[in-house]
């Protein structure tokens, strides 16, 4: 089982007394979020009652980001005073001064707690858990494409409790290269399992990997758990089996063990809240390369993002099942790396253009920060917004997704990109360079959106009936046309030209795919399409066109719509 918070009923009775003189409300996990920040306090300032509370904030200061999940304003949470019409900072005072005996001005002694308060308090105990804290393990991978191996690097307590939804811990959806479990020592029993994919797992496709070695940091996430646990790493095999590779034990009383909190990124903004967190999927957005002075921008970015995202089915109906939390800790200077044209940043996430010689893609290699400033909000998954206009983005199963914020197709690499981390998808597309090898037999993917089997695709039940298998398109076409645009796209970079001619290049092939795409005869329907997943020949998608397949104004085709859900409702309550 899970271990629930440390102050337990006595914790919750003194909190829900608390807000109740304040007259507001705050769920379960919010109490919890600032459990941290009581400990905090009382280890800093002793015992204290009302009065020292406006100087316990001052103090602490830059310590209480979290207390912007409560819609907090940072400058606020830094005044002197509690002022008037503002509930929520009324609120985190109370939490903060709730270890204390409650004194009121017309009393010299501490008020007594009404029973049904009180009352109230232990039914509410009775019925709700507080949710456990957030244990990761940041952990090495290293090898080559023949070999691997692994080694601990070190094990935290998270500044924030479990996010999640603890009914749904069992991942039963077979995504990611990669997927672990986290199991009771004492009964065998699986507490929490999840799939993902990794920057190895990526590297390991590449050529440089059948002659060097590389090292990669990487983050298992999950529930505290009452006592030991054995965390299994599992792989998927040459048939796409999962297979185990790496198995460890871990006793989470250990002293290695590291509760500390990192230092702050800056206020954590809430962009839309819909619920508790454990009710709702976590979608954190990062911002990187935008200094103290582009905070706005970022928010602005940020929000306009979000937007774009909500606009896409099936988010769109799922919207209500979202919440979306920002965080920007500032750059020195504007921008991040780009080493090919010379540019080097460090930026506070570490992101650059060039992953693996691959102008295009932009990802980071510094996890550990990333994951120390991540979390101070709570998420499952989170997009880093890099600040800068030159094209660019990736995304990786359960560990993140990037894109350049000022490029006129930002939007559309958010949303695709978003695909790629949120839900497993499958690029669609196979005329593009990559810098995977290709050509390799044809084994059925993992992916929700690619087949190698036409005649019976894992999207089977969304078939348009009647559709021939594999279905006919006109193919030949638009390789000819999209070769040649290839073509011009690497002369562009080869020379260095400005970024406005390569927006221009990729509205003109916009144009034209939209049309070529539109109108097939099988345009539309659902069936299965030769040309996916970086190949000509033996695999498929579900129709012409798809974000996942093209920058055209089209939705999700509709194996990638159904894939989305899925995650969605592996999260969601």
């Amino acid at each position: 089982m899970f271990q629930t918070g440390h102050h337990g009923l006595e914790g919750l009775g003194r909190r829900l007394f608390i807000l109740g003189r304040v007259l507001v409300q705050l769920d379960l996990h919010e109490l919890q979020a600032v459990e941290h920040l009581i400990q905090l306090g009382g280890e800093t300032f002793g015992d204290p009652g009302l009065a020292d509370v406006h100087h316990r904030l001052e103090v602490v200061g830059l310590g209480l980001q979290e207390l912007s999940l409560f819609g907090c304003q940072h400058g606020a949470l830094q005044s002197s005073r509690v002022r008037q019409g503002e509930p929520k900072l009324c609120i985190v005072v109370a939490i903060l001064a709730a270890e204390a005996p409650i004194i009121t001005k017309s009393q010299e002694k501490p008020m007594p707690r009404p029973l049904g308060i009180i009352f109230a308090a232990l039914a509410a105990g009775a019925a709700l858990a507080a949710p456990p804290a957030t244990l990761r393990v940041d952990y090495y991978h290293t090898g080559t494409a023949q070999a691997e191996s692994f080694a601990v690097d070190r094990v935290v307590v998270e500044p924030l409790p479990w996010p999640g939804n603890l009914a749904k811990s069992i991942d039963d959806t077979n995504r990611g290269k990669f997927y672990f479990e986290v199991v009771d020592r004492a009964t065998n029993r699986v507490l929490y399992s999840r799939g993902f994919s990794s920057i190895f797992g990526e590297w390991e496709d590449t050529p440089e990997a059948k002659t060097s070695s590389f090292t990669s940091s990487e983050s298992l996430r999950f529930p505290m758990p009452e006592r030991p646990v054995q965390i299994n790493l599992k792989k998927r095999d040459g048939q796409n089996a999962f297979k185990e590779i790496w198995t460890f034990t871990l006793d989470p009383k250990a002293d290695t063990v590291d509760p500390s909190l990192p230092p702050g990124p800056g206020g954590v903004i809430a962009l839309e809240k819909n619920g508790d967190p454990y009710e709702k999927v976590d979608f954190l957005i990062l911002g990187d390369g935008y200094t103290a002075a582009e905070r706005g921008k970022f928010e602005k970015d940020a929000r306009r993002m979000m937007e774009l995202l909500f606009s896409k089915s099936p988010y769109k109906e799922h919207r209500k099942d979202f919440n979306v939390w920002g965080i920007c800790p500032p750059a020195r200077e504007s921008g991040i790396s780009r080493p090919s044209t010379g540019i080097h940043r460090r930026s506070p996430l570490g992101c650059t253009y060039d992953a693996f010689g691959s102008e295009r893609y932009v990802l980071t290699f510094d996890n550990r920060t990333l994951r120390d400033v991540a979390g101070y909000a709570p998420y499952e998954f989170m997009e880093i917004l890099v600040n800068g206009q030159t094209y660019g983005g990736g995304g990786i199963f359960g560990l993140y997704g990037t894109v350049a914020s000022d490029n006129a197709f930002g939007p559309y690499i958010f949303v695709h990109e978003f695909g790629h981390h949120f839900a497993d998808l499958a690029d669609e597309y196979y005329t593009s360079d990559v810098y995977y090898e290709t050509g390799k037999a044809r084994i059925e993917p993992w992916m929700p959106n690619v087949t190698a089997d036409p005649k019976h695709p894992k999207w089977q039940a969304l078939l348009t009936p009647g559709i021939p298998l594999p279905t006919p398109w006109k193919k030949a076409e638009f390789e000819k046309d999209s070769h040649a645009y290839q073509k011009e796209r690497r002369q562009i970079r080869a020379e260095n030209r400005p970024e406005s001619e390569m927006e221009a290049l990729m509205k003109r092939e916009e144009a034209k795919e939209t049309v070529h795409l539109g109108q097939d005869t099988w345009s539309g329907k659902v069936g299965a399409f030769e040309g996916a997943n970086y190949e000509a020949t033996g695999y498929y998608r579900s129709q012409t066109d798809c974000i996942m397949f093209t920058r055209d104004q089209v939705p999700f085709c509709a194996a990638c719509q159904g894939a989305i859900e899925q995650i969605i409702r592996l999260y969601a309550k």
